[in-house]
């Protein structure tokens, strides 16, 4: 019996047939044919037990046969806003990490000290439907183009907003324990720095605007490690324990 795969189609329920591109993994590369059943996801909180009925060389088309409602595995809304590395697949397997461990936002931030200043999020972003698919997850995480750090915390943004540095002349608080304290529904974004991290100014700025200083622990981490931490212990402090 062959294993049930899953397929990102956004319009899964208004439409019956895969996008070109996961239509050509089913039946190029997993050789799905009629009568094979498979799981549809549709990035809005949504599964889809569908049946194909039509697999060609370019199509696959498909009966859905049962709709699946699923209930959000964590409290609140996660947003991660992190400046990229220069290194591209850095940041790549971050997005793809922190996707499986669960984030609804990603945003990333041109700073002072930033020694990359374009991102293309469409290779990250099917990154990130691989990794959602991978992980079994119902919602997609959104991912944002690059924007100034100037822009992002002018923005209006509601609850939680932290940001981590390395400055010990600025008083921090440990972000796992900040988050201990907050309502588990509570919106929650933290800002991650570039590798040089933010200039003193820039902290200083983020904290004019609300942003609350904060540190991820006692070792000084690569960003895109401190991405992924800042996501789970996010996580911890918000995941529904079944």
């Amino acid at each position: 019996m062959k294993e049930v795969r899953y397929f990102y189609v956004p319009d899964a329920a208004r439409v019956n047939e895969l996008p070109a591109d996961e239509a050509s993994h089913a039946v190029r590369v997993l050789r799905l044919a009629a009568g094979d059943e498979m799981m549809l996801m549709d990035g809005q909180g949504q599964f889809f037990r569908a049946v194909v009925t039509v697999a060609s060389n370019h199509h696959c088309m498909y009966d859905i046969r049962e709709v699946l409602p699923q209930e959000r595995p964590w409290k609140g809304h996660i947003h991660l806003a992190i400046a990229p590395t220069k290194l591209m697949d850095r940041m790549e397997w971050m997005v793809e990490k922190a996707v499986e461990i669960g984030v609804d936002e990603i945003t990333f931030l041109d700073c002072k000290f930033s020694e990359r200043k374009v991102v293309k999020t469409e290779r990250i972003d099917k990154i990130a439907v691989s990794a959602m698919k991978q992980s079994r997850k119902a919602w997609k995480t959104e991912l944002h183009d690059m924007v100034s750090l100037k822009d992002f915390i002018a923005a209006d943004r509601h609850g939680a907003r932290f940001i981590a540095h390395c400055y010990e002349e600025v008083e921090r608080t440990y972000l796992y324990e900040e988050l201990q304290h907050l309502p588990a529904d509570e919106e929650v974004t933290v800002l991650i720095g570039p590798e040089g991290d933010f200039s003193i100014d820039e902290v200083r700025e983020a904290m004019a605007h609300g942003f609350r200083s904060i540190h991820l622990g006692k070792s000084r981490l690569r960003t895109e490690t401190a991405g992924l931490s800042a996501v789970m212990m996010a996580q911890l402090s918000k995941s529904i324990i079944i």
